[in-house]
């Protein structure tokens, strides 16, 4: 029986940053021209990232984490061997090292890594096999027999180096069979890193100053589309009219797909893998009970069971679904998930048990969740549901997310075969035919209002101390620099179905995640006199939410440093730039970005705030608030132009806007 008890977090107190300096501290350039041929890594989930890209961007190299343990994965043995990686290779193991003093095991067919780790002075077991005295165990990845118990030791806190390369195996097996059967895969999956077939070229890489960015896509060579057939094997329709109205998913990992898409290419059912598990999301728990369904449920419970014929928990806010499954002769019962469990149902509205559930689906087990999130959306305003609903905070890892949109409870003919929407390869190609400075073609052209959609949502979830996030907001960022942020104005409109539409939507969102938005500006205003400018508001308010204006005005792309009295700290305030709170995402044409208001609450004495777009400063005070007179010290603004009795005054602000006029949001 498998106990998943959720992982201790408490050791993992390193920032991405810095275990990556210390993994490369000291490591000239990789040289990979000896006699062996590494394979390509492919990386997924919210733990795994790259220590070393190829010359073509191919990751060689990777660590991650999994319970209260960590992993280092190298694409070939022969890494392990090579005294050319001795100082990167001592560095891992002190970082994979659950105290200085741990002993490190190793494999007997991994000798001269021995040799190498001592002349470091480092305490090794030479020729060791598998044990709990180890802190440290280094192994080669062809062999699944100790799969179990090596999952088992990096859960419990132990540290593993793992070395090998899957393109021999695939010669002989199949690419298609390597993400899911190749022995080491068997212990790496579970931390989202997994060995591929690909063969990379040898080469000289450079060391790079910072964690290098996870492709955005791999060619695995592992056929999803058969994933899609099976759980779709005699649906002829999926009827989701099942009393409820769904919500829309976001489908944004490597290992998920999309098995249901409406007009506008909105999924509604998706599936995904996740280390050596399967998940099927229903955007409605319904979905989960209905009749309508019963066809497609019996096959998803069926894949997710990949075989072991085992049994299928249901949670009791589900228990309707029992009946469904007994009709077809599924062994199921209303249960809490355990560890006896092969498959296990339910809704997404808890993240009570998200780390049980992250070490179940990890370790073999299936995941049939089902709910919406436009009616959380809709009582939480102001927050993303891409990130703070519940059940994301168990989806995202498995690259799936519930939006707050609402969908279509209609017919939908299921996913068939050819090409699909998925936000990756969407992303790609747009990137990469935008850096070309390429007509957009087929069918990227038909993608572009939903990679806008998609956009949005992907960049509010929280990308801090998360490279697997921080990564993909590195290549919008890259891909924005080059194209330029497109200009929009009455004489210049933009139509919502467009290459610069898409653009305008990652500008907006990513300026939303950054503090300092000037590096996505390309002609940022400049000569600001920005002295510390202090103003008084009122911040007593008897009535409704209020705005209270600075008088003060922020050029676009600059940061304002915002200091209040540490007594109003937490009381509600908001700062906000700009005025224009609507937003212009689903107009046909545009005559201004879609969002050119930034927003954030007063959290701290002293914090930055930045807008793209530029905008008049306020305060905004809640109803009821009872704050008196608020002194607001404001740097990094200029005061507003503004009309006096018998005279004009204006100001550097005007003329500096009037230069940007055809970016100005108000034009």
């Amino acid at each position: 029986m498998m106990v998943f008890s959720p992982p201790d977090r408490s050791f993992l107190k390193m920032k991405p940053s810095a275990v990556y300096e210390l993994l490369v501290d000291s490591v000239g350039p990789w040289d990979f021209t000896g006699g062996f041929v590494p394979c390509e890594l492919l990386l997924v989930g919210e733990d795994a990232y790259p220590v070393l890209l190829s010359a073509k961007k191919q990751v060689l190299i990777a660590v991650s984490q999994y319970g209260k343990g960590r992993m280092v994965v190298v694409s070939h043995e022969g890494i392990l061997k090579d005294s050319k990686f001795s100082q990167f290779l001592r560095n891992a193991v002190e970082w994979l090292k659950p105290c200085p003093e741990a002993l490190v095991g190793v494999h007997s067919r991994l000798d001269s890594l021995s040799q190498v780790l001592l002349k470091a002075g480092t305490k090794v077991q030479a020729g060791a096999e598998l044990s709990p005295s180890l802190g440290v165990y280094c192994v080669d990845a062809y062999d699944s027999s100790k799969a179990k118990d090596l999952v088992g030791f990096v859960k419990g806190g132990g540290g593993l180096l793992i070395g090998g390369q899957a393109w021999h195996w695939a010669s002989q097996h199949g690419k298609e069979k390597v993400l899911f059967e190749f022995p080491g895969n068997q212990v790496t999956s579970v931390a989202g890193v997994y060995f591929t077939g690909n063969a990379v070229e040898k080469g000289i890489f450079k060391v790079a100053k910072k964690i290098p960015k996870i492709p955005l896509v791999v060619p695995h060579q592992a056929n999803l589309s058969l994933d899609a057939e099976f759980l779709l094997r005699d649906v002829l329709e999926l009827d989701l009219m099942t009393g409820g109205i769904p919500s829309t998913l976001l489908v944004h990992g490597v290992l998920s797909f999309p098995l249901c898409l409406d007009s506008s290419h909105c999924c509604l059912l998706a599936a995904a893998h996740y280390g050596r598990g399967r998940v099927v999301v229903a955007t409605h728990e319904s979905h989960l009970f209905s009749p309508k369904l019963a066809r497609f449920l019996l096959n998803a419970v069926c894949w997710l069971d990949a075989g072991r014929k085992g049994l299928v928990g249901v949670d009791p806010s589900l228990k309707k679904m029992c009946g469904l499954l007994s009709l077809e002769g599924v062994k199921s019962q209303v249960s809490q998930l355990t560890g006896d469990l092969s498959v296990y149902c339910c809704s997404s509205y808890s993240d009570r048990e998200a780390e049980r559930i992250h070490a179940f689906v990890a370790e073999g087990g299936g995941l049939l969740v089902g709910g919406q999130a436009w009616y959380w959306a809709s009582q939480n305003c102001g927050k993303a549901a891409v990130a703070e609903y519940p059940g994301n905070k168990i989806l995202n890892r498995f690259g799936l997310s519930i939006l707050g949109q609402s969908g279509q409870a209609a017919k939908h003919r299921p996913v068939g075969p050819g090409e699909h929407y998925h936000f990756r390869k969407a992303l790609l190609l747009f990137s990469t035919q935008v850096n070309k400075c390429e007509e957009l073609t087929e069918p990227l052209k038909d993608w572009l209002q939903c990679l806008a959609r998609d956009c949005a949502a992907f960049l509010r979830i929280p990308a801090h101390d998360c490279p697997a996030y921080a990564s993909l907001h590195r290549i919008l960022t890259k891909v924005l620099q080059r194209s330029g942020i497109p200009q929009v104005s009455r004489h210049c409109p933009v139509k919502r179905n467009s290459k610069e539409a898409v653009l305008l939507c990652m500008a907006t969102e990513l300026s939303l995640t950054m503090t300092d938005s000037a590096a996505l500006v390309q002609k940022c205003a400049t000569g600001v006199c920005a002295l510390p400018v202090t103003v008084e508001i009122d911040g007593t308010n008897p009535g409704k939410t209020a705005w209270r204006s600075t008088g003060l005005y922020l050029p676009e792309g600059h940061t304002a440093v915002i200091t209040c009295p540490c007594l109003v700290v937490g009381a509600g305030l908001k700062v906000q730039i700009g005025c224009h709170t609507d937003d212009l995402s689903n107009a046909k044409e545009m005559k201004r970005a879609p969002v050119v208001i930034r927003t954030c609450d007063v959290a701290c004495q002293k914090q930055s705030i930045s807008c793209l777009w530029g905008g008049l400063i306020y305060i905004i005070v809640p109803a009821k608030s009872v704050l008196g007179k608020v002194p607001i010290t404001v740097e990094g603004a200029v005061r507003a132009p503004f009309f006096k009795l018998g005279m004009f005054v204006y100001l550097r602000a005007f003329f500096l806007r009037a230069a940007h006029r055809c970016c100005c949001p108000c034009d």
